[in-house]
């Protein structure tokens, strides 16, 4: 896959495809390749160029933009990030699985938090993607005899590796925190937001506990609550406490309940650390 990100924008007004324009000439790994004023001249686009995101308005006459990607097949299927002038969407636009949205008027600190989301998204996609072709590879010379196949699965693991996000970027009031994710100590869910524990610091972010999950590295970071996801590497000390459940102590002397569900998991991982 290329490094660069093609993208189209879907937007009736005119001011608002300008002003995404505009902001994409600061971000030359982002190339704009069209421009669409209705849904389904979107649709054509799609279908002809194979675009990697799409910045998708979701009032519009016609189509809206979630009529648009019910027609959108799945295999051409982009990125999405939506841009709407009402709050009210936004929550219909996470159950599209958009990577984020955009409030109109768009703010420049938020509308460079939602291209780090999406630079996350793709640099996954293009592991995974290359993990999939090393894959099929390993498949079609299977006892031919002309490629070592220990070396195959070798090279899978650094592919592994890279799917995981390193930088998780976090609004903080009017700007946008780049938080090392090697630095988070533990996560909690507290209603539609996480609380992202790190450096003495907490910062909230917009996202649900699944998709956080998907993101972070599972060697590092597990499960410890159907509410909480913790770093190994901070834990010092399990406690037991009643009905098969625990409670983990970390560096920083927090302690955090440790299900019963997830007990058997993590007590693994403790004990491969080094």
């Amino acid at each position: 896959m290329s490094s660069t990100i093609r993208a189209i924008v879907v937007d009736d007004e005119e001011l608002a495809r300008r002003g995404i324009e505009l902001r994409l000439q600061s971000h030359p790994d982002i190339e704009l390749i069209a421009q669409c004023v209705n849904g389904r001249e979107a649709l054509s686009v799609i279908d002809a160029e194979q675009p990697d995101l799409m910045f998708l308005d979701i009032q519009m006459p016609g189509l809206s933009g979630f009529d648009v990607l019910a027609r959108v097949p799945q295999e051409s299927m982009p990125m999405i990030v939506f841009v709407t002038a009402y709050d009210r969407y936004a929550l219909d636009a996470f159950e599209a699985h958009a990577l984020d949205y955009l409030l109109k008027p768009i703010n420049d600190a938020r509308f460079a938090q939602a291209l780090d989301r999406v630079r996350e998204h793709w640099a996954q996609r293009n592991a995974l993607a290359q993990r999939e072709k090393l894959m099929s590879l390993l498949a079609a010379t299977r006892g031919a005899g002309s490629i070592d196949e220990q070396t195959l699965r070798e090279q899978l693991e650094p592919v592994q590796e890279q799917r995981y996000a390193e930088i998780l970027p976090i609004r903080d009031d009017s700007e946008t925190v780049r938080l090392n994710v090697a630095t988070i100590d533990w996560i909690d869910a507290a209603g539609d937001y996480m609380c992202v524990h790190a450096e003495g610091r907490t910062y909230v972010l917009r996202e649900t506990m699944k998709s956080l999950a998907a993101i972070l590295d599972p060697k590092i970071f597990q499960r410890v609550h159907r509410s909480t996801i913790v770093n190994v590497k901070r834990v010092r000390r399990l406690r037991p406490h009643t009905n098969g459940e625990y409670f983990l102590t970390l560096e920083d002397g927090q302690e955090i309940k440790l299900s019963r569900s997830y007990r058997d998991r993590v007590d693994q991982l403790l004990q491969r650390r080094p």
